[in-house]
C-alpha cells in the first residue's frame, strides 16, 4: 500500500472535508449553546420577581482572565469580573456579579438593603 496515495485520497477525497466540516459545526454548536444559555438566563431574570431584602456584604472576589493574541504582533490583554457575596438574615448566601464601580463602593461588613432580580444585581443601599 502506497502511503502517499492513501494520504492524497484522505486529504482530497472525503476525509479532509469531513474533518473540516465536523470542526466547523462543532464550533457553531458551542457558540449556539453559549448564546442560548445566555438568553435563557436573561429571560429567567426578567421573569423573576424584583426583591429588596436586608443583607450583609460577606465577601468580595475578582476573576481576572488573561487573553493572549498571537500572530505577527504578539500581545495580551485581560478582563476582570467582579463578584460580591451577600448574606441574608436567614443565613442564606448569594453571590452576584457587579460592576467595577459597585465593587469599589461595597465593603465587607456593610449592611443594608439588597435589590436583585434572579441572578441580576440591581443595587445595594447601605443602612446607617
Amino acid at each position: 500500500m502506497n502511503y502517499s496515495n492513501t494520504m492524497d485520497r484522505f486529504m482530497f477525497g472525503g476525509g479532509f472535508f469531513f474533518i473540516f466540516f465536523a470542526v466547523f459545526f462543532l464550533i457553531i454548536a458551542v457558540f449556539l449553546v453559549i448564546l442560548i444559555k445566555g438568553v435563557s438566563e436573561w429571560n429567567k431574570n426578567n421573569h423573576s420577581p424584583r426583591l429588596a431584602v436586608q443583607a450583609k456584604v460577606v465577601s468580595k472576589r475578582q476573576n481576572v482572565r488573561r487573553h493572549h493574541h498571537g500572530g505577527a504582533h504578539r500581545h495580551s490583554s485581560s478582563s476582570t469580573s467582579y463578584y460580591v457575596t451577600f448574606e441574608f438574615e436567614s443565613q442564606d448566601r448569594l453571590e452576584l456579579h457587579v460592576s467595577s464601580q459597585e465593587y469599589g463602593y461595597l465593603v465587607e461588613g456593610d449592611r443594608g438593603t439588597l435589590t436583585f432580580q434572579g441572578t441580576r444585581y440591581i443595587s445595594f443601599e447601605r443602612s446607617l
